[in-house]
């Protein structure tokens, strides 16, 4: 692999945000596969959660995961700037506390193109000041529930009853108050109710001219 440092002076780093279920995922999958390897490199808010004693509990005793003090931002901050400055970066996988799963070390390389993706890259200043594009992937509430829905019962086998409880105490009242005021500040917004197959082929194609 061609030192990158000496390459480019730094990377254009993308920021990606959305509702949960908004479908950043599915998107982040198609980007990342229009790239190789040595030109694009994605970075998720998902590794850098804090341990279970440090996310709070709602007034019913259940743990909140839908609340920015449960991410270590300083630290997910400090591995942008990193990669920003040309360095790897190693961290270690989150595994949604999963005793059954080991962990694996994560090495991020810096790369032409960085994708920072979680559902607060907005809100953090530390990290929103250094975010060169904004994209918001956007849904509809309903659309959303459906797919969080879909997805928690077959890859995560949690009960509906469960799910309805998330939504409304926890995932809904979080995009209010932490995520959709945050989509004014987009440079772009993907509509994702249906597909997001324009919105996607857009953003590759600004991506390749910024490389060129």
């Amino acid at each position: 692999m061609p030192n990158f440092a000496a390459v480019m002076q730094k990377p254009f780093i993308v920021g990606i945000t959305g509702g949960s279920a908004s479908g950043k995922t599915l998107f982040l999958r198609g980007l990342l596969a229009a790239f190789s390897e040595d030109e694009i490199t994605l970075i998720s808010q998902d590794n850098y959660y804090r341990s279970l004693e440090f996310i709070p509990k709602d007034e019913n005793g259940v743990h909140n995961f839908d609340l920015p003090e449960t991410i270590d931002h300083a630290r997910f901050a400090e591995h942008i700037l990193q990669l920003h400055e040309g360095k790897v970066v190693k961290a270690i996988e989150y595994t949604f506390n999963n005793p059954n799963v080991v962990p694996k070390e994560l090495i991020y390389t810096p790369t032409p193109i960085i994708v920072v993706e979680g559902l607060f890259v907005f809100y953090f200043k530390d990290i929103y000041k250094q975010l060169d594009l904004k994209v918001f992937i956007a849904s509809k509430n309903k659309v959303k529930l459906s797919r969080r829905i879909a997805r928690d019962q077959a890859e995560r086998d949690i009960a509906l009853a469960t799910i309805l409880y998330q939504w409304e105490h926890h995932v809904r009242p979080t995009y209010q108050k932490y995520i959709k005021p945050y989509k004014a500040k987009a440079d772009l917004v993907i509509p994702n109710n249906k597909h997001f197959k324009m919105g996607l082929e857009i953003l590759i194609g600004y991506l390749r001219g910024k490389m060129e």
